[in-house]
C-alpha cells in the first residue's frame, strides 16, 4: 500500500502540491501540517508565480478529517489541535498573495470542501460531488464555514450542513459558484488547469498579488474566527453521541 505524502514540485513558475493518504485522502494532523508548510513554502519561494493544490489518486479528492484519529482524541485540547490543522491550511491558502488553482478529480467531504471553497480557481471533474457530513457525526463544518460561505452563499452553505446525508453533483457546485469549471474526464481537467496556471504564471505578479487581495476582503477576522471554531468543534468530538457514531469506524 502507497505510504501518506505531501509533495511540491515546481517547473516553469508554477508549484504543484499533492497530497495523499490511503484512506481516500483522508487528513490526520501530521499530513493536514505538512500541506500547510508546503503551502507557506510555495508562498516563500520567488520561483513560484502560480499554486495548484491537488490529490493523488483519480478518485477521491479528499474525504476530510481522519477518522482514526478523531476516534483518538481525548481531551479538548486534543480536539481543538486537530480541527487547527483544517485552519491553518485554510489561513496559509488565503495569505499565500499568489492565485491557488484546486483541482477536485472526484468526491469532496468536510474538510475537502473546505480545501475546495478556498482555492482562487477551482476546476473539477464531473465525478466531483460533495457533501458536508459533519452533523451526521455529532460535530458541524464550523472551521470551514467560513470559506464554504465565502464562496458559495449562506443559502448553499447551510443547504449542505442540514442535509448532512447527501452528495451534492458537480454540476450543483459549478451553479453555485464552488468550482469555476467542469470536465467529463480528468485528462481534459488536467488540461485546462496546465493552461490556465501558464497563462497566469505570465502575468504581472503584482498584478496578481493585488488581485488576491481584492477578492479576499472582508477575511481580517478568520485567523480569529478560525481557531474559535476549531475549539467548537474540539469540544463536540468528545460527546457521547459522536464517540458513538466513531466507534462505527473504528
Amino acid at each position: 500500500m502507497q505510504s501518506s505524502f505531501v509533495r511540491l514540485e515546481i517547473e516553469n513558475a508554477v508549484g504543484t502540491i499533492t497530497f495523499f493518504t490511503p484512506d481516500h485522502n483522508a487528513l490526520p494532523s501530521v499530513i493536514l501540517n505538512e500541506l500547510e508548510e508546503k503551502i507557506t513554502d510555495a508562498k516563500n519561494n520567488d520561483q513560484v508565480k502560480v499554486l495548484i493544490l491537488r490529490s493523488g489518486g483519480d478518485r477521491t479528492f479528499c474525504a476530510g478529517a481522519s477518522f482514526k484519529e478523531l476516534i483518538a482524541i481525548t481531551t479538548k485540547e486534543e480536539g481543538k489541535s486537530f480541527f487547527m490543522g483544517f485552519a491553518r491550511v485554510i489561513l496559509a491558502m488565503r495569505a499565500c498573495l499568489k492565485p491557488i488553482i484546486v483541482r477536485v478529480q472526484g468526491k469532496a467531504v468536510g474538510g475537502g470542501v473546505g480545501i475546495a471553497a478556498a482555492a482562487d480557481y477551482c476546476i473539477a471533474t464531473k465525478f466531483a460531488a460533495i457533501k458536508l457530513s459533519e452533523l451526521s457525526i455529532g460535530i458541524g463544518p464550523f472551521v470551514i464555514e467560513p470559506a464554504v460561505t465565502r464562496k458559495l452563499g449562506v443559502s448553499a452553505s447551510s443547504e449542505m450542513t442540514w442535509n448532512a446525508a447527501k452528495f451534492y453533483d458537480a454540476q450543483w457546485a459549478k451553479e453555485k459558484g464552488l468550482y469555476s469549471e467542469v470536465y467529463d474526464s480528468l485528462e481534459e481537467t488536467d488540461l485546462a488547469i496546465d493552461s490556465l496556471a501558464q497563462n497566469l504564471a505570465s502575468y504581472n505578479p503584482i498584478a496578481l498579488k493585488e488581485a488576491k487581495q481584492v477578492f479576499w476582503r472582508d477575511t481580517d477576522n478568520w485567523p480569529a474566527l478560525l481557531p474559535e471554531r476549531a475549539e467548537i468543534s474540539g469540544s463536540l468530538v468528545l460527546s457521547e453521541f459522536t464517540k458513538e457514531k466513531l466507534k462505527a469506524y473504528a
